[in-house]
């Protein structure tokens, strides 16, 4: 079958969506992975393209500018992207159209039902986003990563399948997860993964650097690979130098499967992803959520974690260097607490959703097609 997925815009959206790509094309399906053209899409894009993978472009706006005096500009450029959309599925059209969510995604949504073409819709969060509650109930199914979100979109067709991972990470995870884990002798440093995402956040990487110094210089042992991203990871690493304090500070880190597996705790965001790949690992995490999220959807995905026993959480507001600093004495007192959320990460986190996300597009497409 030929199969389109919209999965342009953020990271978030962008690499579910290719690990769905490749799961499909190891099914023997065509598929084209159809983006916005934005600078951040690039390394992606690269990837994909190097496979062999086809790709299509469909410039967008995002879709939060509804101000009243944005709001004509906003609906023309969703406009031309359906008509660019249309254009393309006309001149080569598929049996199906996989959307993962954003703005990126809401010409081809447009477009697709236009022309009869089958839509999956997936959402990587507890809460949908703008263009996911717009499309669900015109849309063959919509994939959640929480089984939460089925309370918003009460009149779709709603399946829980979790959220796609990328193959080598689902097996790096499985290998970890096959070698028994030791218990951290008294004494031992506490190994701490701390990110703010690919361009890093400042608040967190400043209270992050200023608590572990001073949990340092009380004699707490603990061992840091903090992603502070591009803009802040020379003040990050020479914070804990001035401080003595032995850390691994990076800007941005690619292959995170090493460190997941190695760390104790992790300290970051709630984005969908995010809270995918902590329980593939059976990570522990103190959740940060990022306050600024559409309709503060990352503290509802925190929230979620937490009422499963695998993460605690703090709104950003309230994250204090005093308050972190005991936080991690404590967490460093009790490891039978981080077994516990470890057990309960692997046990009742987000389920790796590449292949059912996969069997839900064929069934779409195979739903539509044309009787033998």
């Amino acid at each position: 079958m030929n199969i389109a997925i919209a999965c342009g815009g953020t990271g978030g959206h962008a690499y579910p969506g290719l690990a769905t790509a490749e799961e499909l094309r190891r099914r023997g399906h065509e598929v084209t992975l159809w983006f916005t053209g934005r600078d951040s899409e690039k390394a992606i894009r690269a990837e994909w393209t190097a496979q062999g993978g086809r790709t299509v472009e469909i410039p967008s706006k995002g879709l939060n500018s509804f101000a009243p005096h944005r709001a004509l500009g906003t609906l023309l450029a969703i406009h031309r992207a359906t008509v660019a959309a249309a254009a393309a599925m006309r001149a080569d059209r598929p049996d199906a159209l996989l959307a993962m969510g954003s703005y990126a995604s809401a010409g081809p949504c447009r477009a697709a039902l236009s022309l009869g073409v089958p839509v999956v819709l997936h959402e990587a969060n507890v809460i949908p986003g703008r263009m996911i509650a717009c499309y669900a109930r015109r849309a063959a199914t919509v994939a959640v990563g929480f089984e939460e979100t089925r309370r918003w979109l009460r009149k779709a067709h709603v399946e829980a399948v979790g959220i796609p991972v990328r193959r080598r990470l689902a097996e790096q995870a499985a290998e970890a997860a096959a070698v028994p884990r030791p218990e951290r002798a008294p004494g031992a440093p506490l190994r701490l993964l701390v990110t703010g995402g690919s361009l890093g956040a400042a608040q967190l990487n400043r209270v992050a650097a200023e608590a572990v110094c001073a949990a340092a210089g009380r004699g707490l042992a603990l061992s840091v690979v903090h992603l502070a991203g591009a803009r802040d990871e020379a003040a990050v690493r020479e914070r804990y130098a001035a401080a003595g304090v032995d850390a691994d500070v990076r800007a941005y880190e690619s292959d995170m499967a090493p460190l997941y597996a190695a760390a104790d705790l992790a300290l970051c965001r709630a984005g969908g992803s995010t809270c995918s790949e902590l329980a593939l690992f059976g990570l522990p995490a103190l959740l940060v959520p990022y306050p600024h999220a559409a309709k503060d959807h990352q503290t509802a995905n925190a929230e979620a974690l937490e009422r499963r026993g695998c993460a605690d959480r703090i709104p950003e507001r309230d994250l204090t260097a005093p308050w972190l600093e005991n936080y991690l004495a404590e967490i460093a007192r009790r490891p039978d607490r981080l077994e516990r959320m470890r057990a309960a990460a692997r046990r009742n986190g987000i389920p790796e959703g590449t292949a059912a996300l996969a069997d839900c597009v064929e069934r779409a497409a195979r739903q539509n097609a044309p009787a033998p």
